[in-house]
This record gives structure tokens, C-alpha cells and sequence, in this order.
């Protein structure tokens, strides 16, 4: 099995992670070769004994290296070649009696179009392998071939980049761990070896390999078509720049509302075929910008504003690097995200509820502030409080509660917050006058904060658990004016609903106790109780920043977090962002 991150950012890095794997199965490889015989129904099929000792002598050799290079290239898929080609008794994968397979006619064909997914056609040895291939065609209208060290080499470039490209479909270029601490995914493997050798049997097999191995999801199929809309785009030039100075709305008449018209025709928002030159901003050019600002999360208003005007000049190569982002995103999720789950989009501000591929709820959400930013994981909800206590975190007593302790003394009377003893079993409050406010610091905390049931809770009436390591959960929140901005990280962290008790009705729907009723009037009881969920639901976390929606419309957000810039950069290959 091979996990699709085995491959670290830079190569030093990956040479130096794999050494140790490597020298043991250099070890084992070479007690193998010695010990193991060729099955006799591939000796059969064997094409050329020449090409095979190649091959043999060649793992021979690199597997005792600390690095195997091949042509100058260094074979990322190391821990796995040497095995795999004994085990085919080093029978070549992509050529038959010197000239090349379909299969391998297919891998370049779906390497040199790696751009399509977001990724780079240099990382699979294409500009080497190309090299090769020119060379052998050459030969061959010479009645030649490739001599057996340069089938070889090519053989083991081509393995490699299967196995690479693929590892890389699977689960993403980068560990997303690395360049941001509070960003969880799964770690999943496939049988790359096996889907291999099947490919190399089958009809179209590499193509059909590919396909499996990609992100299954209509999302992202629809940044796919998105990203070739833009790159067609940039082909042509680009988009025109609009000119600042002026808030454009309809009924004005401006020498910048012919650049406005074609901006949104190439974007998808104005459709007139006979591209009007007339520079009146009339009642379809508004719509237009109607639809371009819903499309990027702006206030929908029809006036391009200097916001709008922001997002309208962003470079059609800026808007390519962040769908690249989004997809490599995709790929870091479950092929399965579960039957029904919720799903957070943190840049959208939103949460949404699916049910069988169906949008049964969606809520707008308050997200962590970019300084205390919530993080990304996938978790199942496993249970609901009503009317909760609230401890408050570490973080908040030193940064919110002590300043404000100090400059009022009655804050945490005012705020229905109680004051214990670190480890007590809360039965003996404490006095706020008889404590030290100004020394308390992360690492001198040695009370607990709990604030009351009620509605000035920070938490509303009710939270939605998933344990994890963050402790972020869903919840209510008094704050409901905050639901009507349209930028809303205001929270430290934790997720606030807008619509909670729908959400709840939705989750505890399959238990005839809870009517929406039944559930508001729980809440408003001020008492504390705890419900298990009858199913638990996956929820996904996620930080997108764009994606397709059903209609076909592709919709971009500002990166709140900076993590764009992060994973771009990781992406293009550099060591921080620009």
C-alpha cells in the first residue's frame, strides 16, 4: 500500500525521510533476488531476457544508493519499485519487443495533461520521458529501437510517474499538515502496484485507473470545467482592468461601463451576443453585477463599489491559482463524505446539510477570527446539549476576560460568569475581587470560568458535539445581529448557527419525542440537559475559497485565513509565500 503523501515537499527532504525504508528493502530486495525464482508463467511471457537483466541490474544498483536517479531524475516512488518489478519477474510495464504499449501512449497523454486537475506535468519526469519517446520514434521510421538501457530507463520513469501522479490524485500533492498545523485530513492508501498491473491488462486501463483514483465529486468535476474556462481565458489575454474612481450603477452613463460589460461577459455574468459598445449602465448590465457579487460573496447590490471593483480587477491568473488550491482541497477529502453530513464552508461563512446529494438546510455560520481561525478536520456529531454551561477557554480568560476584569470589575457579575478553583468540583465560588487579574497568563490559569445557562450564554441554547482535539462544536449564540454581516469571523474559533433549532430538528428527526416544539421549549427551560443523537452525522470543516454550484456558476471568497497563499506557494514549489 502506498499513503499519497510519501512524498515531501522538497526532494532533499524526501531522500532523507525515505533513507531508512529504503536501505531495508534494499536489504530484502537483494536477499529476494538471490532466493526467488521467476514465476513460470511470466518467464514465459517474458519479452526479452536482455531488457529484464537491464532492469534487474539496474534496481540492483540504485536500491543500495541513498538515492535512485534515473536519467538525472530521481525516482520519487523508491520504497516500491524495487518489489514491484520482482514480482513481474522485471518484465518492462510499457513496451513489448521494443516499441511502445497503448498503455503507455495513454500515461503521457494523461501526464501532459496534469494541468487539467491543477497539477504539474514536470513533477512525472514528462520532459524526460518526451526526450525518449522522440528518440524512439526517430528510430523507428529507421527501422530501430531504443537500446535495452534506454527501454529501461524509460520503463522506470513511466512506473514511477504512474505511481506518483496517481498517489497524487488520490490524495493531494501536498501533506496539508505542513503548511498549516490546524488543518486535519485523512491518510489514505490505495494498491497503486495492483492498480497498475491491472491498467497494464486492460483496455483504456490507464485512463480507467486515473478516473478511480481522482475525487469522485460533482464539485469537483465542476472546478475542472472552471479551471480550462479560465486558462481559455487567459489565452486571449485575460479580462480588462475597470478603472477606480467612480461607484458605476445603473442609469449613469461612463466610459468604464463598456470595460464592465465585457469583464462580466467573460465571466458568465452578462450574455449579449452582439456585445453591446454602449457605455449606459442599463438594467441588464445590473443584473449582471447582481450576479457577479453573489457570486463572490459581496453585498448584492448592483453598484460597483470599490469592493466590487476589488474582486472585478483580480487577475484571471489569480483566480486560475485559486481554483489549482480549491482542487488540491478536493483532494484531500474522503472519496466518501457519508450518505448525509453537514458542511462547513469557513471562507463561505455558511453551513449546509446533505441528505442523499439534496440541500435539506442551509445556515449562514460566525467563524473564528484570522487570529484565533477554526480549523479543518472531518468528525461525526455524536450529541446535543441544551442550555449549556460555557467554560471559558484558556485564551479567552487572558485576552478577553482579565483586560476587561481590570478595567470594570463588575464584567464577570454582568456576564453571569462564576469563578472556581482549578480541579474543584465547583461547589465553592470564588470571589473576582480577591484575584490577581493582572498576573493571569496561559501558563498561570488556576481557576475555571464557567458562565451560566441563560440568554446572555455565549453558547445560545444549545451546542452540537464531536469531540476532537480543538475543541470546536457548533452552537447557538445571542448574537444574532451578526448573522446579518457579510464578513462574519467574529467567533474564537467555534462555529455559531443562525438556524440552530432547524439544525437540531433536523438531527434529532428520526426520534418522535422532538418536534421543533419539544426542542424550543427544552431551551427555553434554562435547564441543562444532554442528548445523544439516535445516528450520528459526519461533519466536514472545510476552508473553501471556490467552488461550483448546481447551476454551473463558479463562486470565489475572499482567503480569510491567508491559506491561499500558503498552499500556492507549497503548490508552485516555493518555501513561502510571495
Amino acid at each position: 500500500m502506498l499513503s499519497a503523501w510519501a512524498f515531501p515537499l522538497s526532494a532533499k527532504k524526501r531522500y532523507m525521510s525515505l533513507f531508512g525504508r529504503f536501505i531495508i528493502l534494499g536489504v530484502m530486495f537483494i536477499v529476494q533476488l538471490v532466493i526467488s525464482p521467476i514465476p513460470t508463467a511470466v518467464a514465459d511471457a517474458a519479452p526479452s531476457v536482455e531488457i529484464q537483466e537491464y532492469l534487474r541490474a539496474m534496481i540492483a544498483t540504485e536500491v543500495g544508493n541513498q538515492q535512485f536517479i534515473c536519467r538525472g531524475q530521481a525516482i520519487c516512488t523508491a520504497s516500491m519499485i524495487p518489489l514491484f518489478y520482482q514480482r513481474r519477474a522485471f518484465q518492462p510495464c510499457w513496451s513489448r519487443n521494443g516499441r511502445l504499449t497503448g498503455q503507455a501512449t495513454e500515461l503521457v497523454a494523461a501526464l501532459g495533461n496534469a494541468e487539467a486537475e491543477g497539477l504539474r506535468p514536470a513533477d512525472y519526469h514528462l520532459y524526460s520521458i518526451r526526450l525518449l519517446l522522440s528518440k524512439l520514434e526517430r528510430l523507428q521510421a529507421e527501422g530501430k529501437s531504443l537500446s535495452p538501457d534506454e527501454l529501461v530507463d524509460l520503463d522506470l520513469l513511466l512506473t514511477d510517474a504512474f505511481f506518483l501522479y496517481g498517489s497524487h490524485l488520490l490524495k493531494g500533492r501536498i501533506n496539508p499538515e505542513t503548511i498549516d498545523e490546524q488543518w486535519i485530513a485523512g491518510d489514505y492508501t490505495a494498491d497503486l502496484e495492483a492498480i497498475l498491473e491491472k491498467a497494464l491488462i486492460t483496455p483504456q486501463g490507464v485512463t480507467r485507473a486515473f478516473q478511480g483514483l481522482r475525487p469522485p465529486h460533482d464539485d469537483y468535476k465542476r472546478m475542472i470545467t472552471a479551471l480550462a474556462m479560465l486558462r481559455d481565458i487567459e489565452s486571449r489575454g485575460g479580462w480588462p482592468t475597470i478603472g477606480p474612481g467612480f461607484n458605476l450603477h445603473k442609469g449613469m452613463r461612463h466610459r468604464e461601463v463598456y470595460a464592465l460589460r465585457q469583464r462580466l461577459m467573460l465571466s458568465g455574468d452578462y450574455d449579449d451576443a452582439l456585445g453591446t459598445s454602449d457605455n449606459l449602465f442599463d438594467e441588464k448590465l445590473a443584473d449582471a453585477v447582481l450576479s457577479f457579487q453573489y457570486r463572490h460573496g459581496l453585498e448584492v447590490d448592483g453598484i460597483v463599489g470599490q469592493q466590487t471593483l476589488a474582486a472585478l480587477n483580480v487577475p484571471v491568473e489569480s483566480r486560475m491559482r485559486q481554483i489549482k488550491a480549491n482542487l488540491e482541497r478536493w483532494r484531500w477529502l474522503p472519496h466518501d463524505l457519508g450518505r448525509r453530513y453537514i458542511l462547513v464552508n469557513i471562507a463561505d461563512f455558511s453551513l449546509k446539510v446533505i441528505d442523499n446529494t439534496k440541500e435539506v438546510l442551509v445556515s449562514r455560520v460566525v467563524v473564528g477570527k484570522p487570529h484565533r481561525s477554526t480549523p479543518v478536520f472531518s468528525d461525526s456529531v455524536e450529541y446535543l446539549v441544551f442550555n449549556p454551561y460555557w467554560y471559558l477557554p484558556e485564551t479567552i480568560i487572558v485576552e478577553d476576560v482579565a483586560p476587561s476584569m481590570r478595567a470594570n470589575p463588575d464584567y464577570t457579575a454582568q456576564k453571569r460568569i462564576k469563578i472556581f478553583a482549578a480541579g474543584s468540583n465547583e461547589t465553592q465560588e470564588l470571589d473576582p475581587a480577591t484575584i490577581d487579574w493582572a498576573a493571569m497568563s496561559k501558563e498561570n490559569i488556576p481557576y475555571k470560568l464557567r458562565q451560566e445557562p441563560g440568554p446572555w450564554n455565549a453558547l445560545g441554547r444549545v451546542k452540537i458535539m464531536f469531540p476532537n482535539k480543538f475543541s470546536i462544536y457548533l452552537h447557538d449564540t445571542p448574537s444574532q445581529e451578526l448573522f446579518q454581516k457579510t464578513s462574519r469571523d467574529f467567533s474564537s474559533g467555534c462555529i455559531r448557527v443562525e438556524k440552530s433549532v432547524e439544525l437540531v430538528s433536523y438531527l434529532l428527526g428520526n426520534d418522535p419525542r422532538w418536534s421543533q416544539e419539544s426542542i424550543r421549549a427544552t431551551m427555553a427551560s434554562g435547564t441543562q440537559q444532554i442528548v445523544s443523537l439516535p445516528e450520528q452525522i459526519p461533519i466536514h470543516i472545510l476552508y473553501w475559497t471556490a467552488w461550483g454550484d448546481n447551476e454551473g456558476r463558479i463562486h470565489f471568497r475572499n482567503d480569510l485565513y491567508a491559506r491561499d497563499k500558503r498552499l500556492v506557494a507549497a503548490l508552485d514549489g516555493m518555501d513561502s509565500p510571495p
